[in-house]
């Protein structure tokens, strides 16, 4: 009996033993991340069968179980996985957002300042120092675009380091998870029982992963994990981890991506595969935000050089030249100097491809202004057995024809502001990246002539009207407006138009005359008539399938008498002139944009509005999800965490079972003394 007593206490001392030691450990850990709470799990001891009926013979430790739960743990991942998204996504973009709307670094003050100098020109053009002005605000404002520019494509190497840097840490986590999994193996095979602590430590590598990338784990049989990131890629395969790397996407090298570690070297992985996590966060930033902010600044850019140039070269300088002059000349008839869309051919492609080459379309004349088509989106351009395709990379609107000139024919009536060349036909499984206006901000200057020469802006207009000192009538004629093609539209000068029973003639033969935007006519002889109203606009062509204001556009406004004559003649000595340069002036408020539907500031304005919404979103939704997480921890703590009340209180519960134990096992010890002290008698 005694024996029994005593073994059974041994049993009750090794119990309380491990609860204590249990207890102490969950104290010990109570600050170490990823520590979850542990506890013995007691049993009774197989009874023996007695006369009496079975006695016990003590307890033993199951197993040390810790507190943990996969629904929960995975709730935390993934909401660490969104946080840690949005908030390299709102970093990011909150640098933009300060970019674009600081008023030192901000693009409207430069645009003001800019078109300011612009009017003062068109006031007094004669003077050098308001033309000195212009071109000095002019470089301002080209510095402006430049420094936007920089700034971003500063960014986008920032990014390729970022993810670099991710990829590191992806791989580092990978390995050592995988490490884990062959220790955890081991151990639990070994002994049957949970590697608890192992168990924390692998859970804490996954949630340190998805903080790089959104990671999902399943279990095998052995207990290791299985580990995939992203939108199921695998990452960790038991004890192997697959390794990713960084490498120069085939269609622009300049731009890292993720690529995939196999026998035959690094695939590069969809962007869209990789999503949560900083990495994720990076990823999506430069796609959604710094792609369209980047588009935007140089769509601006290239919007005010192309337009600003096809009104100046309608112009003529302080030196009486224009695009009337006779060669040679030195007429600078681009303002501003921008290089030509970006092509970048995949580095994938045959090695027969051919080099292909894109160009601005001069902008169209509208209402008075000229405007382009130019968009924010990148292109890409196929060519395979069927044809070319062109496909717009914002929304997918594709362009398919036969071959590159069929291409062009559909971009001809669907705008996008370029057309493309190539130096060859297009060779099947060939690719180009088309970015028609990313490198526009960075890039743009003042045509380094001008900067030479103020004298060269164009201010005045090339061409002058006036009515015959004879005239009896009282008809006037307005200055008129050039627009593109005028110098074809007026290869004979002077005119010297007549007035004669209703109707105009002397125009040269060969002239095409279109009266209040009506069909164009041909003029076969000096005596044929064009019928006269009056104020109707009425413009000399370049060719019968122009349309104004495709050449010289005037009007005769008021009754003539017949014999009255209008002359047209070329605006020599004109310094006082500052017609075209009023016309300069008139395209800061005037549609030149978007299909001649906004104005440059406006754009501007509408590209800081969207920046700044993203921003507010981004930050709207982090703070939403951070208090996501913080619930999904607070419930995941409230099983798994130490709680050093319940601690203490285990410790006193723990200690009185041992003391009790061990008085029992003096008591034992005394019975058992006791006996031997009868036998020895």
């Amino acid at each position: 009996m005694s024996s029994g007593i005593i073994s059974t206490s041994v049993t009750g001392l090794q119990a309380a033993q491990l609860g204590l030691l249990t207890t102490e450990h969950n104290i010990a850990n109570a600050n170490t991340p990823g520590f979850s709470r542990q506890r013995t799990i007691q049993a009774t001891n197989p009874a023996v069968l007695t006369g009496a009926g079975f006695i016990g013979l003590g307890t033993h430790v199951a197993t040390i179980e810790r507190m943990y739960s996969r629904f929960l743990t995975e709730q935390v991942d993934r909401s660490q996985a969104s946080v840690s998204a949005l908030d390299a996504y709102h970093a990011q973009i909150s640098q933009i957002d300060n970019l674009l709307a600081d008023p030192a670094t901000g693009l409207s003050p430069a645009l003001q300042d800019f078109f300011a100098s612009v009017q003062q020109v068109a006031t007094d053009p004669s003077q050098l120092p308001s033309r000195e002005a212009m071109i000095s605000t002019a470089q301002s404002l080209s510095a402006r675009y430049q420094a936007l520019g920089g700034q971003l494509a500063e960014m986008y190497d920032s990014i390729n380091g970022e993810i670099s840097a991710a990829v590191a840490g992806i791989n580092a986590f990978g390995e050592e998870i995988a490490s884990l999994n062959d220790r955890i193996a081991v151990a639990q095979a070994s002994t049957g029982q949970p590697a608890n602590d192992l168990l924390d430590s692998r859970d804490l590598l996954v949630f340190e992963l998805n903080k790089l990338i959104k990671a999902k784990t399943t279990t095998n049989s052995d207990g290791s994990y299985n580990v995939f990131v992203g939108s199921g890629q695998q990452l960790v395969v038991g004890s192997q981890a697959v390794g990713f790397a960084v490498t120069p996407s085939a269609a622009d090298p300049s731009r890292l991506t993720v690529g995939l570690q196999t026998a035959a070297g690094v695939r590069e992985m969809p962007e869209s595969l990789l999503s949560g996590g900083s990495l994720g966060g990076l990823l999506a930033f430069r796609s959604e935000s710094l792609d369209r902010a980047s588009n935007d600044i140089g769509r601006n850019a290239a919007s005010l050089a192309l337009t600003f140039n096809a009104q100046h070269a309608l112009g003529q300088d302080l030196l009486g030249q224009s695009l009337l002059s006779s060669p040679p000349t030195s007429f600078a008839p681009n303002f501003f100097a921008l290089p030509s869309p970006t092509v970048i051919a995949n580095t994938q492609n045959p090695a027969a491809s051919p080099t292909v080459s894109a160009a601005f379309v001069n902008p169209p004349p509208f209402d008075g202004n000229f405007y382009t088509d130019l968009g924010s989106s990148d292109y890409r351009l196929t060519a395979d057995a069927a044809g070319v395709t062109l496909s717009r990379l914002s929304d997918d609107r594709q362009w398919t024809g036969a071959d590159l000139a069929a291409v062009n024919a559909l971009l001809a009536t669907d705008a996008q502001g370029f057309t493309l060349a190539s130096s060859a036909p297009l060779v099947a499984g060939s690719s180009y990246l088309i970015e028609p206006v990313r490198g526009a901000a960075q890039n743009i200057t003042v045509n380094s002539a001008l900067v030479a020469d103020p004298r060269l802006i164009a201010a005045a207009g090339p061409l002058r009207t006036a009515v015959g000192a004879g005239n009896t009538g009282a008809a006037t004629v307005s200055p008129g407006s050039a627009g593109p093609g005028y110098p074809g539209a007026l290869a004979a000068l002077p005119i010297s138009l007549s007035y004669q029973g209703g109707g105009l003639t002397n125009f040269p033969a060969g002239t095409i005359v279109s009266v209040a935007g009506g069909a164009p006519v041909l003029i076969a002889a000096p005596t044929d008539s064009v019928a006269y109203s009056s104020g109707a606009d009425i413009t000399l062509l370049d060719s019968l399938s122009s349309a104004p204001p495709s050449g010289f556009t005037f009007a005769i406004t008021g009754l003539p008498n017949n014999g009255d004559t209008f002359s047209i003649v070329s605006n020599s000595g004109a310094t006082a002139d500052g017609r075209n340069a009023l016309s300069l002036g008139l395209l800061q408020t005037q549609d030149t944009m978007s299909g001649g539907t906004a104005s440059y500031q406006e754009t501007y304005a509408q590209l800081v509005g969207q920046v700044g919404n993203r921003t507010r979103q981004v930050e709207v939704s982090s703070q939403a999800q951070q208090g996501l997480l913080a619930q999904a921890e607070a419930s995941r703590d409230s099983l798994s965490g130490v709680n050093l009340d319940e601690e203490a209180a285990n410790l006193i519960r723990y200690q009185q079972a041992y003391q009790a134990s061990a008085r029992a096992l003096e008591i034992g010890a005394t019975l058992f003394d006791t006996i031997l002290a009868i036998a020895a008698g």
